[in-house]
């Protein structure tokens, strides 16, 4: 089974930086795109980006645009998705998602067949 796996989240100042991480290791899934949401309390999933994990051709919502970046590599048999954030302001407090199993970049979660369990992202002013 496809498990993924983030890391990274935590505490941080307005202004501050967090990288975060998605570790995916199982079979291999007939996907080649990976991407960033989150979900704050009471809100809808949100898109923040994907990537084309051959090409690494990315695309980004709006709501953390520019001041964001996705990449990946590879160890082993282990994919590793990561999300970079800059400026970070209390309204990106949320839970932060990867997802995968996609067939083309999207911004719509119910193209992503597995996902992980999430990591909070706590901004304070």
């Amino acid at each position: 089974q496809v498990r993924l796996v983030e890391s990274g989240g935590g505490l941080v100042q307005a202004g501050g930086s967090l990288r975060l991480s998605c570790a995916a290791s199982g079979p291999p899934f007939s996907s080649n795109v990976m991407g960033w949401f989150r979900q704050a309390p009471g809100k809808e999933r949100e898109y923040i980006g994907a990537i084309n994990w051959s090409g690494g051709r990315t695309s980004y919502g709006d709501s953390m645009k520019g001041r964001s970046t996705i990449a990946r590599d590879a160890i082993k048999n282990t994919m590793y998705l990561h999300l970079q954030m800059n400026n970070l302001k209390p309204e990106d407090t949320a839970v932060y998602y990867c997802a995968a199993g996609a067939q083309a970049l999207s911004s719509m979660p119910a193209n992503y067949a597995y996902w992980g369990q999430g990591t909070q992202v706590t901004v304070s002013s």
